[in-house]
């Protein structure tokens, strides 16, 4: 299993960050689950390496979901992975077969990469399946395997852990008074909406870890752009104390311009912002943190619902950070 979960005797496997992929390696000619999900949620199915037409939506409450039927005999290969995010609800797996005749089999070796993406409506995928940026939010337009950190997983093999929630920053949450935990306090846990849920970071370490944060703090709701430097320094702090080997990137988001608001420099507060924590580090002896600036977004390249990135936007942002992989790590 890629991504972050809890298992419950009672009940099943638990999870919700968006990402999350349920791998099986099976002996037989079909294979069925069951799952027990909010009703909201989508999920993306490959079978031997091929990714499956269409998404599954599931239905609200326990029900029971055919993945494949009527397979070649002999060995397959299937991954569910969800695509939606965690204000969506959670999932949880009660149960998988193979059918009468099938039998599920040891997993196959994980892959010898691994990365893990923090971030918010950018990370999740927010509208990249929208016509433009005039459609609003719906779970049918958002889709985690679009995103950049799918598609650098994917270049490089790595397994992929998914830590992103819409409207989430480092310290302010787009200015609310009503949605004030941040992201650096939902990142420590399995279950993003269980404050008793912690993820022991011991069970996974990355070799790299993005970080794509900031956008929603320099929103124009939030009249507290002064507090974001510290915070992010503090951030990075926790992040490197639990990933002592991890080579972090912290990146600029694509979304923030000097343009709008008039007068805001958002964009540069960001960016002197995230440059300042990452020399602070540098200059304290870390040598493997490293900044990324993304370039910005434009109508050239298309928009996703309420002006979020388009699959040619987030396509463009792996590809910025592949290279900065190849560049800092030698990947």
């Amino acid at each position: 299993m890629a991504g972050r979960s809890e298992l419950s005797a009672a009940e099943g496997l638990s999870f919700a960050w968006s990402g999350t992929a349920l791998s099986f390696h099976f002996r037989g000619t079909e294979f069925q689950i069951e799952l027990e999900d909010a009703g909201r949620n989508w999920f993306g199915v490959t079978l031997d390496g091929v990714a499956v037409p269409g998404k599954l939506s599931a239905y609200s409450g326990r029900r029971c979901y055919e993945l494949a039927r009527k397979l070649s005999p002999g060995e397959h290969q299937l991954t569910l992975t969800r695509l939606t995010e965690p204000m969506l609800g959670e999932s949880t797996l009660i149960a998988a077969n193979a059918g009468k005749s099938g039998e599920i089999l040891l997993p196959p070796a994980e892959p010898a990469r691994r990365l893990e993406v923090i971030g918010d409506s950018i990370t999740a995928a927010y509208g990249v399946e929208g016509e433009n940026r005039y459609c609003h939010f719906s779970s049918e337009t958002e889709n985690e395997a679009l995103s950049y950190a799918a598609i650098l997983a994917h270049h490089f093999q790595a397994e992929l852990s998914v830590v992103a929630w819409s409207g989430k920053g480092v310290f302010s949450n787009r200015g609310s008074t009503s949605d004030t935990v941040p992201m650096p306090v939902l990142w420590e846990r399995t279950l993003p909406t269980h404050d008793d849920s912690h993820w022991d970071f011991s069970r996974w370490a990355p070799d790299a870890v993005v970080i794509d944060l900031g956008t929603n703090d320099f929103a124009p709701e939030n009249h507290d752009k002064a507090s974001f430097p510290a915070a992010y320094r503090a951030f990075l702090r926790r992040v490197r104390a639990v990933y002592p080997r991890a080579a972090l990137f912290c990146a600029l988001s694509p979304l923030l311009s000097d343009q709008w608001p008039p007068g805001a420099e958002t964009r540069s507060l960001a960016r002197s912002g995230i440059q300042a924590a990452v020399e602070a580090a540098r200059v304290a002896g870390d040598t493997r943190i490293f900044y990324v600036e993304h370039q910005l977004t434009s109508d050239a390249e298309g928009w996703g619902c309420d002006w979020h990135p388009s699959r040619v936007t987030q396509a463009r942002m792996a590809d910025e950070l592949a290279a900065a992989f190849a560049k800092n790590l030698g990947w």
